[in-house]
């Protein structure tokens, strides 16, 4: 088993991201230089969705990728959106409630780990710069396979780390440097929030092994994608008709 945090790692976790949850969309846009809604846009095209699709998006935070999950399906499918941060929840929610977008999509309080749904449930099941956070990815990922439905889809999209050495050591230099202290100055977070982020890039499976950890999983057909010269890849995998 992969473990990224222990249980006292995933508390701080969730608290640190209940601190900035206010803040959060905001920074998602102006830290990626307004790259993040094209990443998800990419997501949901790379997913196959379609009208009338049951998506589960899990860690969700602030429910951005599933609100973009619900632009594309409509009013004949549905999407529910969870995270174990309820801060976070609350924001999601209130998009929803004064109706900028998402109407029907429905937020709920989950850990990834433990997913309160039956087996075979979804078309697809997503995740968006979040299964870094679970503290087994295996597991966070088995019961993600465990929802989809049979022929259904697990698509993560997440952050990865540059092939090109140039560039690599342009981007770890405002990643490592520049990001954390923007995205703590501006949240006003005390612990360091935002150098949280480099550090759990840097501690995540490559692209390939990520592919490879799916695989274990019980998921085929694997296929990944890199984004904006490789600092973003979107994963996806189908789950087998028979799935043991």
């Amino acid at each position: 088993m992969t473990r990224f945090n222990s249980l006292k790692d995933a508390h701080r976790v969730k608290n640190l991201f209940s601190v900035i949850a206010r803040h959060y969309d905001f920074l998602n846009t102006l830290l990626s230089l307004r790259r993040d809604r094209s990443w998800r846009h990419e997501t949901v095209k790379a997913s196959g969705v379609d009208l009338g699709s049951k998506v589960l998006d899990v860690c969700t935070g602030t429910g951005e990728l599933a609100l973009a999950y619900a632009d594309k399906i409509g009013a004949e499918g549905f999407v529910i959106a969870s995270d174990f941060c309820f801060e976070m929840l609350v924001i999601g929610d209130e998009k929803v409630e004064r109706k900028e977008r998402g109407t029907g999509t429905k937020f709920l309080a989950a850990d990834t780990l433990i997913l309160p749904f039956l087996d075979d449930t979804f078309d697809v099941v997503s995740v968006g710069f979040g299964i870094r956070n679970v503290s087994d990815l295996e597991m966070g990922i088995s019961e993600m396979a465990r929802v989809a439905a049979p022929g259904g889809r697990v698509v993560i999209l997440e952050f990865t780390q540059p092939v090109n050495p140039l560039f690599r050591s342009l981007y770890y230099f405002y990643f490592t440097k520049i990001l954390p202290f923007v995205g703590n100055l501006i949240s006003r977070s005390k612990d360091d929030a935002y150098g949280y982020l480099p550090r759990s890039v840097m501690k995540f499976p490559n692209c390939d092994a990520l592919k490879a950890i799916m695989e274990q999983c019980g998921l085929t057909d694997v296929q990944f994608r890199r984004k904006t010269f490789g600092i973003v890849s979107i994963h996806v995998g189908k789950k087998p008709i028979h799935y043991s």
